[in-house]
């Protein structure tokens, strides 16, 4: 009798997903909390222009450029988004977001508004998570209790979450953040459905379904 020969299993393509919010939603917190549930899953480092503050590390929380070196990059087409954000640019180089999807990991976006919209259009595949804070009253509340910012700072930031909380649309899924641990529970929830999107399973069906033959 002929043995039938089971290919090596294939390794499930990596999903890409975005997370957006307003300065002050609690984006930074939820992300902890995703990435020590997951550890799998990868963060995408993005390169800055602006100085390192206390504590960064080059390569861990960004990598640290020049303008000049920056703007060569875009030259490049290297970046699948980038944005001038408070004057310092900011962007994702395409190379680590292929390099993660073909080894199979999911990696995760952590931009603003202005990035989403770029990366949905050269990579449609992407999901999308937008984070609400729960009012505007409470999203000032939470900006002031840091005090890290300067009044007017503190003004021109809720002025920009006006503007970007009316982009909701643009986005897959929506986590309003009134509890940190019914979010957090929501984005796991997300991350999970995720990775067993139709796309991101192929490989593996069309392995299963070459061993019925016919």
């Amino acid at each position: 009798m002929n043995e039938v020969r089971v290919p090596k299993t294939a390794t499930a393509r990596g999903s890409i997903l975005v997370i957006s919010a307003p300065s002050g939603s609690g984006k930074s917190t939820l992300t902890r909390r995703l990435m020590r549930a997951f550890p799998g899953l990868s963060f995408s480092v993005s390169y800055t222009t602006r100085a390192p503050r206390a504590g960064e590390k080059q390569g861990r929380d960004y990598f640290f450029v020049s303008q000049k070196v920056f703007k060569r990059m875009i030259a490049r087409h290297e970046f699948v988004e980038w944005a001038d954000v408070y004057g310092h640019l900011y962007g994702t180089a395409h190379r680590q977001l292929q390099a993660a999807q073909e080894a199979g990991r999911d990696i995760l976006l952590d931009i603003d508004v202005q990035g989403h919209r770029q990366v949905r259009q050269r990579l449609p595949g992407a999901v999308s998570v937008f984070i609400l804070p729960p009012s505007f009253r409470e999203l000032e509340r939470r900006l002031r209790r840091r005090h890290s910012d300067a009044p007017e700072e503190i003004a021109r930031r809720l002025h920009t979450a006006s503007q970007e909380i009316s982009r909701w649309p643009e986005y897959d899924y929506l986590v309003v953040n009134d509890r940190v641990a019914d979010a957090a529970q929501a984005l796991r929830a997300i991350v999970r459905a995720v990775r067993f999107r139709r796309p991101n399973q192929a490989g593996r069906a069309r392995q299963i379904v070459s061993t019925f033959g016919g």
